[in-house]
C-alpha cells in the first residue's frame, strides 16, 4: 500500500524495532497524527485466545473517565415507564415496533448503539440478520440489554465503549482523540486495559495479551510493550 508523505513523516519518529512504554506510545501517539481534523486514537488489542470457542470469548464493556470524543446516537427500545426514563435520559430515539419498521422499512441507521429491555429482545430479533453483521444488536454482556435503561444511556453518552473480538482474534476500539493530550488518553487506555484483562476467560492457556498497537485514524502504528501491561 501506497503511503502519503505525511505518512512517511511521521513514520520516521517511530522506532518499528521498539517496544514502547504505555505512557511514551500515547505521548508519541499524539505527534503522529497526520489529518486536518481530530484524529481518534485506536487500541488494537491482540489476544493469545480462539474466539471460534464460546468458553474463549472476549467482550464487555467500560465506561472510559474522558468518554471517547465522539457524540454517540443511542436508540432505546422500550415501553410505557421504561420508554420516559430513557427520553429522560437523554435517549436519541426511544420507541418499539415503529422503529423496526422504519429499519426494516427505511434500511435506516442513524444510530450508533442499540439498548433494549429485555422484554423488547423478541420485537429486536427480528432485525437479527440486519443488526447482527454491523455489531448493533443489544448484548447483555455489554449492558445493552437491562431494565435499567436509564443509567445504560447516561453511560453511553458519558463514554462507555463496547469492546469484542473480531474473527482475527483482534479487539479494535477508540481511546478518546488527539486533541484529549497524553495524559487523559493515557488514563483511558489503562481503563481499558484493566477491563481487556478482567475479562480474561479462564479457558485461556498460554500468553492471553499478545501485541497492542496504537494509532490515530489515519496515523502509523506503535507497537506498546505489553509486558509491562500487568495481568
Amino acid at each position: 500500500m501506497k503511503r502519503g508523505k505525511k505518512y512517511l513523516e511521521k513514520e520516521k519518529l517511530i522506532d518499528k524495532s521498539m517496544l514502547y512504554d504505555s505512557k511514551d506510545a500515547v505521548e508519541l501517539v499524539t505527534k503522529t497524527s497526520i489529518a486536518k481534523f481530530d484524529e481518534t486514537v485506536e487500541a488494537h488489542i491482540r489476544l493469545g485466545v480462539d474466539s471460534r470457542h464460546a468458553d474463549q470469548q472476549v467482550r464487555g464493556a467500560v465506561v472510559l473517565p474522558h468518554g471517547t470524543g465522539k457524540t454517540v446516537r443511542v436508540l432505546v427500545f422500550a415501553k410505557g415507564d421504561k420508554a420516559s426514563e430513557a427520553e429522560k435520559a437523554g435517549a436519541d430515539f426511544v420507541g418499539a415496533e415503529d422503529l423496526v419498521a422504519k429499519i426494516q422499512g427505511e434500511n435506516w441507521f442513524d444510530f450508533d448503539i442499540i439498548v433494549a429491555t429485555p422484554d423488547m429482545m423478541g420485537l429486536v430479533g427480528r432485525l437479527g440478520r440486519v443488526l447482527g453483521p454491523k455489531g448493533l444488536m443489544p448484548n447483555p454482556k455489554a449492558g445493552t440489554v437491562t431494565m435499567d435503561v436509564a443509567k445504560a444511556v447516561t453511560e453511553i453518552k458519558a463514554g462507555k465503549i463496547e469492546y469484542r473480538l473480531d474473527k482475527t482474534n483482534i479487539i479494535h476500539v477508540p481511546v478518546g482523540k488527539v486533541s484529549f493530550g497524553a495524559e487523559k488518553l493515557s488514563e483511558n487506555f489503562q481503563t481499558l486495559m484493566s477491563a481487556v484483562i478482567k475479562a480474561k476467560p479462564a479457558a485461556t492457556k498460554g500468553q492471553y495479551i499478545k501485541s497492542v498497537v496504537l494509532s490515530t485514524t489515519m496515523g502509523p502504528g506503535i507497537k506498546v510493550n505489553q509486558a509491562k501491561i500487568s495481568e
